[in-house]
């Protein structure tokens, strides 16, 4: 699944990017930080590995909170990625951004504690309080294949 390549844009195409091999990880995020950059009940996201993944155009970024830069196209408004030093080597993008988002199956809830009370999504996928990088379970398998 390493030579896999996956493409990605904003809305009006000023921003492409390609993420080659395998995803690191594919969430749902019901924190109130994601939310709010989205104007979306609950976002999801695809993990890579920083290195391989390409990306053309000019991305602004905001920094959300300590250590996390979330970006955007300056041009549409689009959403793109996450970024935090608490996930080294790693960028997280948008599933919506995904030229094919179906390829992305989600393994799990992250933040659920901060869901909004109205949204329940009848799935069987763990749901976790938040997210911690030291503890394996919340993030489940390091490496995961495309479904």
């Amino acid at each position: 699944m390493r030579n896999h390549k996956f493409n990605g844009k904003c809305l009006c195409g000023r921003i492409r990017f390609e993420a080659e091999g395998e995803p690191l990880w594919v969430a749902h995020c019901h924190c109130n930080s994601c939310r709010r950059s989205t104007g979306a009940p609950v976002t999801t996201f695809v993990g890579f590995e920083r290195e391989r993944v390409t990306i053309t155009g000019e991305r602004k970024t905001f920094n959300s909170s300590p250590d996390v830069f979330r970006s955007f196209c300056a041009h549409c408004g689009t959403p793109l990625s996450y970024e935090s030093e608490r996930c080294p080597g790693e960028i997280h993008f948008y599933i919506s951004v995904m030229d094919t988002p179906d390829v992305f199956k989600p393994q799990r809830h992250v933040f659920h504690e901060e869901h909004i009370s109205w949204l329940e999504l009848n799935d069987d996928l763990p749901r976790y309080e938040g997210i911690d990088r030291d503890e394996p379970s919340s993030w489940g398998p390091k490496r995961s294949s495309v479904n």
